[in-house]
């Protein structure tokens, strides 16, 4: 059966800042998809990470379908309704034009989706995170798909030994969507050239080279170009389809355990270290930090399993801890240095109109 996995991502309001959406403002969304999405959508579920409302749904309309993608925007339209008459912090935040045009991109959600002609047993991962931007996840993806010391399949399945492909954007390039396709392992160490510099070349999906099939969707694209102004990291969702031709679930896990150092944090301006939470996890320290979420499902004819909450175990528990030390290290040092990123990442941000004040007050010695 055929069927298209979609993942759409917004924040339109939340408590107390930037913690987590109200139960009024998750079930306005719940119950709009759940009344409008007959006969449109197979099934769906509505969650949130942070202050950021998902849902994950299944159809048989293809990906960047018009109507789906309108139910989305008519749900966030709708929550933000109800996030202005509670008062919620960012109401309508990621709703960043005023009507809806054919499709969600470059209105502000994020979006992620795979089309699919479904296995016996399909098992994927819904990943949502908060407070960082797509750049988080070229490191997992990386490790994930191409290194066998996570990737033992690599080594040990011959439905994984032709590899796979990385097609990759350059979201520094504001006219189109400029991408490159490479090959692991043959192109391993260009992957790792780009990847390395998360702010400008982002991972858009994986591909695997025995099948054809697509493992991966990244909800990557050019937001801080498009929105024309400063509007925050873009808070990314990814799919990823595991099992059988593709990297077993705990091997796309693994690399979650490093907490590498992203973009984001507060005011989406500083860098942290990335922590795996539970489902439905708030923000709190430093409006942050980092975070990511995991929801394994399984699918058949399109209708989704309850989810597995990927790192709701006790190891993960262990993980959390260090990466707490981590961030609050990182945090001592302030604004100084690596703890804060660097002005082109600040573009948009006040600390440009103050450095433009201070530079008047410059003078050249001898001349």
């Amino acid at each position: 059966m055929k069927i298209t996995i979609c993942a759409i991502k917004a924040d339109v309001g939340s408590i107390g800042g930037h913690i987590k959406p109200s139960e009024k403002l998750l079930k306005t969304v719940e119950d709009y998809v759940k009344t409008n999405g007959k006969g449109l959508l197979i099934d769906h579920i509505v969650s949130f990470t942070g202050d950021d409302i998902a849902i994950l749904c299944t159809h048989q309309q293809g990906v960047l379908n018009e109507k789906v993608h309108k139910l989305a925007w008519d749900a966030f339209r709708a929550g933000t309704e109800v996030a202005k008459a509670q008062g919620l912090y960012g109401a309508g935040q990621d709703l960043l034009k005023d009507a809806f045009s054919g499709n969600v991109k470059g209105l502000g959600p994020a979006v992620a989706e795979i089309e699919i002609n479904e296995r016996p047993n399909e098992p994927f991962l819904f990943f949502a995170a908060d407070k960082t931007d797509p750049g988080a996840y070229n490191l997992p993806l990386y490790l994930g798909f191409s290194d066998p010391m996570h990737n033992s399949g690599l080594m040990l399945s011959p439905s994984m030994d032709k590899g796979f492909k990385y097609t990759i954007m350059d979201v520094s390039y504001t006219e189109v969507d400029r991408v490159v396709e490479l090959n692991a392992p043959e192109e391993l160490y260009d992957i790792a050239a780009l990847l390395r510099d998360t702010e400008q070349f982002v991972v858009e999906s994986i591909h695997s080279r025995n099948t054809g099939e697509q493992a991966a969707a990244v909800s990557t694209t050019r937001l801080h170009n498009i929105a024309g102004k400063y509007t925050g990291k873009d808070d990314p969702i990814m799919l990823v389809r595991v099992q059988g031709a593709f990297p077993a679930t705990g091997e796309i896990l693994s690399p979650f355990n490093i907490g590498q150092y992203v973009a984001g944090f507060m005011r989406g301006s500083h860098n942290g270290p990335l922590m795996p939470v539970k489902r439905n996890s708030c923000i709190s320290f430093f409006d942050g930090p980092p975070v990511v979420s995991c929801s394994a499902f399984c699918v058949r004819e399109g209708k989704l399993t309850e989810p597995a909450d990927a790192f709701d175990h006790p190891y993960w528990d262990h993980v959390r801890d260090r990466i707490s030390e981590k961030a609050t290290e990182l945090r001592r040092q302030g604004f100084f240095g690596p703890a804060m990123l660097p002005y082109s990442e600040l573009e948009y941000g006040g600390i440009v109109e103050k450095l433009k004040k201070i530079d008047k007050k410059f003078i050249a010695r001898g001349k």
